[in-house]
């Protein structure tokens, strides 16, 4: 491919044809016109558009965690997790498998939206200027990508089926018979026939028949796995949106921008996640996950078992009402001294008493005159908190509101507060509060002068406040209920929650910490619901034939934010300006009515829930995904992966941070689709690896500002910028910490093979590793290396030799191959890189420039170079007479013969100690090796003369002379 230098090469001057930056940047660019034209990374699938007559059974699906194109650019961190699945999957792909790989974009969110408020711009514009820039980016890194299947959230025929998906969720309830009494979700038509018909009854008995359609809507709403909940969110006024809670930092601010979050009674639609929650959690042990998302995973669900308990409380007008509470320690009760209730509970306005009773502890008034004025202002001063600072309480501020209940167990009448650390949206936003065996508890009654008992005995020698740990229960029983002294817990749960069941005071059960999934956002840049609202403000599906709802244009895409501490303020949502899209007239099958679409948007999850479905068949107009396509990509297969295989896509790769949000949300969208019929995988991702991150130094000037390391200067052990001394920190290289590389950079520098080869090498791809540039050299020399090794540097052409490579080369070149291969499977690039380099500093060191490398080695050397560096492998191979891509393979075999070594070397110990080593064959018995370790020389010389008491031969591990 390359011609002959007419020139002769002065010392000076660089060989036409050495492996330069500019030569890496033609090969590179002229093998990814290749690839694009010839269509290289192409998956077939079974059936639509994008089927072929040749299917490969043996397929592999493969995906990278969905990008959002920031408009910053990529720094050299971002393609860590790319580069892995690509050189996994060009390894599967040379193996003969059809591997799906490719990727789209999670591109509505609020940065485009934030955008378009500051300068009017519209966010797609944005949006679509920073896509064209990511993929300039990523394309130049040789990322073997299928580009018919790319997606992005904002399309709108992507998220015309969003919106069909959230239909389906909508129009659909949790039936706890379905799936043989598992459980799970059912069109909603069946529910409705169970009401017609009279096997289900309404809720207040009246016949199905006799209640008008408004009437019906409202029953059926309430059944939805979507629905609307007046209920507590969290508010952020300086995003102007709602956020769920796994979107709120563990300082109580929001996860992007680090705003304060406030929490504000909002209607807003609710999924019902909880429904899920068993399965959720049960599920997880047949995925092939790393351990801590797992963890993470169950630890957010939090299911925990404990039991409800009702604590009867008078009202003012001679009835009784009931608190209920949910606790994980009955054994407890009798050490229950005091409630708190949340301040939003409902059941405080109706027990708070008008007047305070005599003798009333001032601590426990809050200054105010009334028990209805400390909840007043205590529900005022509540508005202005954080969850996290509510949880804290680190203040132990409350009221009492001047009601009594009474303890069941014992009859004790106790004082019932409100206090922030209790929230609504946790267990049944009350509890029964025991200091003696909960610090918290211990605090708040140390800060207020209530009483403490201890139910269980602390060891001898505990000086500590509350107990938390094992020991037999005390102060636990009543003449008149039950006793539970000196029962260890385990038998006091169960002893006391029979005796709450017997006497119709509570019942075991389970609670879970999740909470149903808050699916409301007041922002523009969203998918639309396809919802509309009827004159009684029912919420109506729209058909499926009249998707997508598309977003309207508007002249300001601010949010209208409300002020947290007016009650009377509301939120406004951009689209609310839209007053054409607004209200609309349709017939939706009883006549043309006037009709208004909700203002609100989709949250950004709801794109990244399904998109591994589209990626399978992203031109399919006629459905989501088509059901032969699905089975093939990501179907069960019990003969691979065992019995209880629940399918999905092979391989899954993205940071830990997403443990939560978005795994757990695309479990459960995946489990109602299962449900429905409408897939038969009933997990997303069957395996999953996480990538480390690539860290930096980082700098901090005097006022704990980040300054740009790259403008930073080292001095005598020192660091300056702008002649200022600055401190030099760690951290994961990004954006706010000013310590970003560019790819860009190094790909004009090196090369982008050289960029992958050593982001690669730098470590096992689980753990986090440090970057220096500086070290990035030592990635291009090999290339370097190993191109001097099979082309002439003057000329071009290949400087290879047909002889036959001696014995050293096979064995060295055979352990290569098969210990390649054990990697590139187990996602080890890092021991598979140092493999290669071994490999060709043996060529280079043992055959000369003017011999030429034998082309049995370094033919399958560039085989398996291909999947890290596939530019210069793909250039190599052809220069090396080939006319194929490499990118289909093949991948080198090991010979076998060349695994086993004809010898074995022994370390011989003399009392434990090595003091020798000898070499013997492979298959020596235990006596011949025995024979040749005592006649060794050095172990004679030890000896000296005596008979071993004895010798321990390990087969193939060491030679053990006992004196």
């Amino acid at each position: 491919m390359g011609e002959g230098n007419p020139h002769p090469v002065t010392q000076d001057e660089t060989p036409p044809f050495r492996y330069t930056a500019e030569l890496a940047a033609q090969v590179e660019s002229r093998w990814r016109t290749h690839w694009e034209q010839h269509g290289t990374f192409h998956a077939p699938n079974p059936a639509g558009a994008l089927a072929e007559d040749a299917l490969p059974s043996d397929k592999l699906f493969v995906q990278d965690m969905f990008p959002y194109p920031s408009g910053a650019g990529l720094h050299v961190g971002h393609p860590l997790g790319f580069i892995s699945t690509d050189v996994f999957a060009r390894f599967h792909r040379m193996l003969g498998r059809n591997v799906l790989h490719t990727m789209g974009f999670d591109s509505f969110g609020l940065p485009a939206e934030q955008y378009a408020v500051q300068t009017g711009q519209h966010p797609r514009i944005t949006t679509e200027q920073n896509i064209e820039r990511y993929l300039e980016q990523i394309r130049r890194l040789g990322l073997g990508h299928d580009e018919r299947r790319r997606v992005a959230t904002t399309d709108v025929e992507f998220y015309r089926w969003t919106q069909w998906i959230f239909l389906r969720v909508f129009n659909s309830w949790y039936d706890p018979k379905a799936r043989d009494g598992q459980g799970g979700a059912r069109p909603i038509e069946e529910l409705i026939e169970q009401f017609a018909s009279g096997e289900r009854a309404t809720p207040d008995g009246s016949p199905w028949a006799e209640l008008d359609t408004a009437q019906q809507r409202a029953v059926i709403n309430d059944y939805r796995l979507v629905y609307r909940s007046e209920a507590p969110v969290n508010w952020c006024p300086g995003l102007g949106t709602v956020l769920a809670n796994e979107e709120v930092t563990a300082d109580g601010r929001s996860e992007r921008g680090n705003f304060p979050v406030f929490r504000r009674n909002l209607r807003q639609w609710m999924m019902r996640i909880t429904a899920y929650a068993d399965r959720l959690i049960d599920d997880l042990d047949r995925l092939d996950w790393p351990d801590k998302m797992k963890t993470m995973q169950r630890n957010w669900i939090g299911r925990s078992h404990g039991a409800r308990v009702r604590f009867p409380a008078s009202v003012a007008d001679g009835s009784e009402e009931s608190i209920e509470v949910f606790t994980t320690r009955p054994d407890t009760l009798f050490g229950a001294t005091y409630m708190v209730l949340a301040p939003e509970h409902p059941l405080v306005d109706v027990l708070s008493t008008r007047v305070w009773g005599q003798d009333i502890d001032p601590r426990w008034t809050g200054g105010a005159e009334s028990p209805a004025e400390a909840v007043t202002d205590y529900r005022a001063k509540t508005a202005r908190k954080s969850e996290l600072d509510r949880q804290e309480n680190k203040d132990k501020t409350g009221v009492f509101i001047g009601a009594y209940a009474t303890n069941p167990v014992n009859g004790e009448q106790i004082p019932v507060f409100i206090a922030d650390y209790v929230l609504m949206g946790y267990g049944t936003g009350a509890i029964m509060a025991v200091p003696g065996q909960d610090q918290r508890d211990w605090d708040f009654a140390t800060a207020f002068g209530l009483p403490i008992i201890r139910t269980v005995q602390p060891p001898e020698g505990f000086d500590g406040e509350a107990y938390a740990g094992d020991g037999p229960a005390i102060n636990s029983s009543s003449l008149f209920s039950v006793n539970l002294d000196g029962t260890d817990i385990a038998e006091a749960k169960k002893t006391i929650i029979d005796w709450l069941e017997s006497n119709g005071w509570g019942e075991g059960t389970i609670q879970y910490k999740l909470r149903d999934w808050l699916f409301s956002r007041q922002r523009y840049w969203g998918e639309p619901f396809p919802i509309v609202y009827d004159s009684d403000d029912q919420p109506i599906a729209l058909p499926a034939d009249q998707l997508p709802v598309e977003l309207p244009e508007v002249d300001d895409y601010s949010p209208k934010t409300f002020d947290p501490e007016d009650a009377e303020s509301e939120p406004f949502a951009p689209l609310g300006r839209a007053e054409e899209w607004l209200t609309v007239e349709l017939d939706l099958g009883d006549g043309l009515k006037t009709y208004r679409r909700d203002t609100n948007t989709m949250p950004q999850w709801a794109g990244s829930c399904w998109y591994q479905l589209r990626y399978i068949d992203p031109k399919n107009d006629e459905a989501f995904v088509d059901p032969e396509n699905e089975r093939y990509w990501m179907g069960p297969r019990p003969e691979i992966h065992g019995e209880s295989d629940p399918g999905g896509l092979d391989l899954y790769v993205g940071g830990v941070e997403h443990g939560v949000l978005h795994l757990l949300y695309s479990r459960f969208w995946q489990k109602v689709l299962f449900d429905l019929g409408e897939v038969s995988a009933v997990e997303p991702y069957r395996k999953l690896f996480n990538q480390g991150y690539i860290q930096a130094f980082a700098y901090t000037d005097s006022r704990g500002m980040y300054v740009p390391a790259a403008e930073v200067e080292e001095r005598d052990g020192k660091f300056f910028w702008n002649d200022e001394e600055v401190t030099q920190q760690y951290g994961k290289m990004g954006k706010s910490l000013k310590n970003s590389v560019s790819p860009d950079e190094l790909c004009d520098e090196y090369g982008a093979d050289t960029l992958r080869l050593y982001e690669m090498s730098m470590g096992p791809m689980d753990v986090s590793r440090p970057w220096a540039t500086k070290d990035v050299v030592g990635a291009h020399r090999f290339l370097q290396r190993l191109w001097r090794n099979a082309v002439d540097e003057t000329t071009g052409e290949a400087r290879i030799s047909e002889d036959a490579p001696g014995e050293e080369t096979l064995k060295l070149l055979n352990r290569t191959i098969a210990g390649a291969h054990e990697d590139f499977a187990a996602y080890r690039f890092n021991t598979a890189a140092a493999k290669l380099i071994e490999l060709n500093n043996h060529l280079t060191k043992t055959y000369s420039a003017e011999a030429g490398t034998p082309r049995s080695v370094i033919e399958p050397l560039i085989q398996l170079l291909a999947p890290l560096c596939p530019h210069i492998a793909e250039e190599l191979w052809s220069k090396l007479g080939h006319g194929e891509s490499l990118a289909h393979g093949p991948f080198p075999v090991a010979d076998e013969k060349y695994l086993v070594d004809d010898t074995l070397e022994y370390p011989i110990q003399v009392n434990g100690k090595v003091r020798s080593r000898i070499t013997v064959a492979a298959d020596a018995a235990k006596d011949v090796v025995q024979a040749a370790a005592l006649a060794e020389e050095k172990i004679v010389a030890a000896l000296e003369g005596r008979e071993p008491k004895k010798v321990i031969v390990v087969p193939g591990k060491l030679v053990n002379v006992v004196l």
